[in-house]
């Protein structure tokens, strides 16, 4: 009998009231949020603007998501055409099937967009937020978990995921399967791991750590595809993302070599965001004007403050026989003159006890 550890779901959607939560959407959108929380974190350490990465968001992220669902598509459209299917199908995203390599290409797109309008270098921002897009893609890959796709061969493993799951044309699939799905989600925080410390130790800039972050997903996507049995094209021996993966790997590698040789180190922090520049000068001009107020209204507390004991203790000290001289000009005794008065009274009063 096999023994699953990690059970599937019973279900990926939750209704409240008509409204459907579907858990593939949440790790999607949870992904992104993720993603453009670190990579402004790491673009504001860059020396870029705070606010900058998620403007830039909002031009990659529709493109990406476009992009991978058309390549997966594209690559699987038997699935959607041809005798018995219904290509309406193609258009629900929520049932899966978004291609990464698709995501990222036309991604690319969208924040090249949005990189120019800002008037950003696209690979210092690729550099800032390459590890993102791997946590993002590790939270994406719990999606397929709770619509119970794109798992692995049969195995008898303690860790293996277990599988009962209807398929559209009514054959009911259950077994036990490799997770390939937690597979890639823990090799793509790994990645994510291995380009922070590879960023802070070589000092990567110019799109290195964007291509540390794809050379290094395409060796794990290259071995999570081999375990998959879901239908996929087949070329030589190998699906069809076993080749891009090859393709792919091959490209960073070359981008890393070729730009590390002409253009070591990281992109001067004063050129990579003009919204920088902008926000620090906004702060020195609040700074500014809160210290011209700030020495108005002090100089004019201290000045009354001052002038009020002035006549206090002149009114006091005179009381001899120009109280009321003193009084009217107090601000004008020189504080010398007053501390002698004081005196002089103290002395009369000790002669002339009560």
């Amino acid at each position: 009998m096999d023994i699953a550890y990690i059970p599937s779901p019973s279900r990926g959607v939750l209704y409240l009231g008509p409204v459907p939560l579907r858990a593939y959407a949440f790790c999607i959108i949870l992904g992104v949020v993720v993603a453009v929380w670190l990579g402004s974190k790491r673009w504001v350490a860059r020396g870029g603007a705070k606010h900058t990465v998620g403007d830039i968001a909002v031009w990659a992220v529709p493109f990406g998501l476009v992009g991978g669902r058309l390549y997966h598509v594209i690559t699987d459209h038997q699935l959607y055409f041809g005798e018995g299917r219904n290509p309406w199908n193609a258009f629900k995203i929520w049932e899966g099937g978004l291609g990464i390599w698709g995501a990222i290409a036309l991604g690319a797109v969208g924040a090249w967009i949005g990189a120019r309008r800002r008037g950003v270098p696209l690979p210092a921002y690729a550099d800032a937020i390459a590890p993102g897009i791997a946590l993002a893609q590790a939270m994406g890959r719990w999606g397929n978990y709770f619509n119970q796709e794109l798992y692995g061969r049969a195995t008898t493993l303690p860790w293996g995921l277990e599988i009962h799951k209807t398929l559209p044309n009514g054959e009911v699939v259950t077994g036990v399967y490799h997770p390939t799905f937690l597979y890639e989600s823990i090799w793509c925080v790994l990645v994510a791991l291995l380009v922070i410390w590879a960023d802070r130790r070589f000092t990567l800039g110019h799109g290195r750590a964007f291509a540390l972050y794809v050379a290094a997903y395409t060796v794990g996507r290259f071995w999570t595809e081999w375990l998959r049995i879901d239908e996929a094209h087949v070329y030589f021996g190998l699906r069809l993302n076993d080749w891009t993966s090859i393709v792919v790997f091959l490209g960073a590698v070359a981008y890393l070599v070729i730009v590390g040789r002409k253009r070591p180190g990281r992109e001067d922090p004063a050129t990579i965001d003009p919204a920088a520049h902008l926000e620090e000068d906004g702060r020195e001009a609040g700074g500014k004007t809160d210290g011209k107020v700030d020495g108005k209204v002090d100089g004019k507390v201290d000045g009354k403050a001052g002038s009020g004991a002035g006549d206090t203790t002149v009114g006091k000290a005179g009381k001899g026989g120009d109280g009321k001289e003193s009084s009217r000009s107090g601000d004008e005794v020189p504080a010398a003159e007053t501390v002698a008065v004081a005196a002089e009274k103290s002395g009369e009063d000790a002669r002339n006890p009560i």
